[in-house]
């Protein structure tokens, strides 16, 4: 009896506990929060810490660096929103999209459901419109900011520990997760009970290691022209794919040369060899050195100086140049008048 209390007393300890699905939000008044979102928040300005440090040790103008991160910030929730209604179209548009889906859904980001490379691709679009109104280079803010994202992914998984979502498939490993029988994700076929990869750890710990790792590499080599973005991206992409692999929610499933895969586990790995051809010769260029890393042709602070000085001298010059034509044109004036004074 006490032996069989002691076993069962260990494989509830041997796994990691779900919290309640009431903890997945609460409210203030009227309001309603989600633990999703604050776990969304918390990463974005953590990270954003990270990348605004980075930033002004490279030597970048601080007033433009929030307004890049919104542009990139608003572009990156579409884009992040876009992809993950394309990844996982059956809860939208229904199974084979037979229209038995709820479109409603599409924006309710609150319930989860946001895909990274969406968010890359629409969030550089974004960070390009601020960085050409700001008069600085992508490549460099880019650099500074890679290390922050990967921070950010990696405390934003934890929104999906408690939603309760996105687990990877049935494990007896010590750290098997517990996920409630109730839950909408928890597979019909398998008994109460069962253990699932905690997906959403594995890449958090993938992340956090990926954040020491480049940044010491950055420290040794001085990653320049957009390098350290995409070693941010290799390093990512490296753990994403055997990560997504393990997950069992729904998804897009695409086959190439006979193999089907979820579509994050093709879209990561082309991003990966992507990145590294790009690390490669991004790294192997001549370095630069100065301001010139940071500000676009033309923008740094002496030139704008010096372009604000001409333009006013110029101003200047075309003001006097005015005053004399119209002091000559009195003087005319007065000269003709002189005659019918004397009449």
């Amino acid at each position: 009896m006490l032996s069989g209390v002691v076993l069962e007393f260990a494989s509830i300890q041997a796994s990691i506990p779900s919290p309640p699905a009431e903890w997945s939000k609460f409210h203030i008044g009227p309001l309603t929060i989600h633990v999703y979102a604050l776990c969304l928040l918390t990463g974005g300005l953590l990270g954003g810490w990270l990348g605004y440090r980075r930033w002004k040790k490279k030597g970048g103008p601080e007033d433009p660096f929030f307004s890049i991160i919104m542009w990139a910030v608003i572009f990156g929730i579409i884009g992040a929103r876009l992809y993950h209604v394309v990844s996982s179209p059956d809860a939208y548009f229904g199974p084979n999209y037979d229209g038995t889906g709820d479109l409603t859904k599409i924006w309710q980001i609150w319930n989860g459901g946001l895909g990274i490379w969406g968010a890359v691709a629409l969030g550089a679009v974004g960070a390009w419109i601020g960085c050409r109104r700001a008069g600085v280079r992508l490549s460099a803010f880019a650099d500074a900011v890679a290390p922050g994202v990967l921070l950010a992914q990696a405390i934003g998984r934890w929104g999906n520990y408690f939603n309760q979502e996105l687990f990877g498939g049935p494990t007896t490993l010590p750290w098997g997760l517990q996920i409630d029988a109730t839950n909408p994700s928890f597979p019909a076929e398998l008994p109460a009970g069962t253990l699932f990869h905690p997906t959403f750890l594995y890449e958090c710990l993938w992340n956090l290691a990926g954040v020491a790792l480049i940044l010491l590499l950055d420290r040794k080599f001085k990653f320049q022209r957009g390098s350290m973005f995409w070693l941010y991206v290799a390093v990512y992409t490296a753990g994403r794919t055997w990560i997504e692999m393990l997950r069992i929610d729904d998804a897009q499933m695409i086959t190439i040369l006979g193999v089907t895969q979820r579509l994050n586990v093709w879209t990561s790995l082309l991003m990966f060899l992507l990145a590294v051809v790009m690390f490669a010769l991004m790294a192997t260029r001549p370095r630069r050195t100065g301001l010139d890393i940071v500000y676009l042709p033309g923008k740094t602070p002496e030139e704008t100086a010096e372009e604000t000085d001409a333009l006013t001298e110029g101003t200047e010059a075309e003001a006097g140049t005015a005053a004399a034509s119209s002091s000559s044109t009195e003087k005319s004036t007065d000269t003709s008048l002189k005659p019918s004074d004397q009449a």
